[in-house]
């Protein structure tokens, strides 16, 4: 029977902190808000007890932030889109912002099985006034495992209407795509991090995210560990990294590197990582 969950999250400050409210149904839950860095940012982990996803299950996950609140989320291990029957999976995510808000959206990695039929679905509405970085990492198939992506296909999703769209399908029989120089060249992780604002980003800020992020992809050893990446703004509201790996690894060593970086040239913040990822 397709497991169907739901989860609404709130965050609000409250005298200066930054408080977490949820309310849920089916197997999802928020664990136990944490402040590794004091009270106004409130970092929180996202569990689906079930482990991961199959054909016919639905996930939707609704975030709202209020005014000058601040969360970040997390995931304790690799969201998983497991081999379907033909039925497919959905992960339904919607972001809300208002004025003063910010969000960090960081969940590990999405992997697809072969013979998933899945999609991710992120949705980001920002006031004018409120900020998000995030980022969504796909891995295709088991490469430690040697088990490749043979069959099936995935949908990604990424919007911030009327700003920015991005939606990808990958099929496993899409030899074009999969395997040429112009589509994702043998790799099978395709990863992005995504600074976006509720309004037009100042220019001189925009240069600095855009010059620490292209400075840490200078200086990574990606030649060495089959990488490629670039630094991109479509739009004067978002800034991206995009990577092409042939594993998860080091494209999240990367982009944990850029995070960091925005955070403090940023934000003024001092990186935080999650406790969650060390353990």
């Amino acid at each position: 029977m397709p497991w169907r969950a739901q989860l609404k999250l709130d965050y609000t400050q409250e005298a200066g902190r930054t408080v977490a409210r949820f309310v849920h149904e089916g197997p999802l839950r928020i664990l136990q808000s944490l402040y590794p860095e004091g009270g106004a940012v409130c970092h929180n982990v996202l569990v689906h007890p079930p482990g991961g996803l199959v054909g016919g299950d639905t996930l939707s996950i609704q975030v709202s932030a209020a005014g000058n609140s601040h969360g970040l989320i997390t995931t304790p291990g690799a969201t998983r889109f497991y081999k379907s029957d033909g039925e497919q999976a959905l992960q339904d995510t919607h972001i809300t912002l208002r004025n003063e808000a910010r969000l960090e959206w960081l969940p590990l990695e999405t992997l697809c099985h072969s013979g998933c039929v899945g999609e991710n679905r992120l949705r980001i509405d920002l006031a004018p006034q409120a900020e998000f970085i995030g980022w969504d990492v796909i891995s295709l198939g088991l490469p430690h495992a040697k088990a490749p992506f043979e069959r099936g296909r995935f949908l990604q999703h990424i919007e911030v209407p009327g700003v920015w769209l991005e939606r990808g399908r990958i099929d496993a029989l899409d030899a074009r795509l999969l395997n040429s120089a112009l589509g994702m060249a043998g790799n099978s992780c395709v990863a992005s991090l995504f600074f976006v604002t509720g309004s037009k980003i100042d220019r001189a800020r925009k240069q600095q995210a855009l010059d620490v992020a292209r400075a840490l992809v200078d200086a990574h050893e990606l030649p060495e560990l089959g990488i490629s990446a670039g630094v991109t703004s479509p739009n004067g509201q978002v800034v991206i990294v995009r990577v092409l790996a042939p594993l998860v690894e080091p494209a999240m060593q990367l982009l944990k590197a850029v995070w960091a970086t925005w955070r403090a040239e940023l934000w003024g913040m001092a990186p935080a990582t999650p406790r969650i990822w060390s353990t």
